[in-house]
């Protein structure tokens, strides 16, 4: 039962086999010296939120430079944070829900962008979901 076809086959295939063993050792290798994939995400995450929510901090219209002449305006009661759109205590309440603080930030300027273009006085909740709503 020695057929010489069956023994070349059967090296061929040991010899494939050894090659196999050989890649998945080095594969292993590389995978723990690889970093974990939660810290990467995380890493990334807490990346983009600072990046983000220190571009959006550049827009905010409160913090550039008034000529002398014009003070901005004293609103008196609670406002949209970050802008002097005037908004009742239940908006803050609910935009304070909002637990990402990048996205808090982009909700609260499209509410107020919405609340200047319809010249709207205070933002109450029913303005609020109508407005904050992508």
């Amino acid at each position: 039962m020695t057929d010489p076809n069956l023994d070349r086959r059967l090296a061929t295939l040991e010899s494939r086999l050894g090659r196999l063993e050989q890649l998945l050792g080095t594969l292993n290798d590389r995978l723990e010296i690889a970093p974990g994939a939660g810290d990467t995400k995380a890493s990334i995450q807490t990346w983009v939120t600072d990046y983000v929510s220190m571009r959006l901090q550049q827009l905010v219209p409160e913090t550039c430079e008034h000529p002398e002449g014009e003070a901005p305006a004293v609103v008196e009661g609670p406002v949209l944070p970050g802008t002097r759109v005037r908004c009742t205590d239940e908006v803050l309440h609910r935009l304070g829900r909002i637990p990402i603080p990048f996205v808090r930030q982009m909700v609260t300027q499209k509410v107020a962008e919405s609340a200047r273009a319809e010249s709207v006085g205070v933002v109450d909740v029913p303005f609020f979901e109508r407005a904050a709503t992508f």
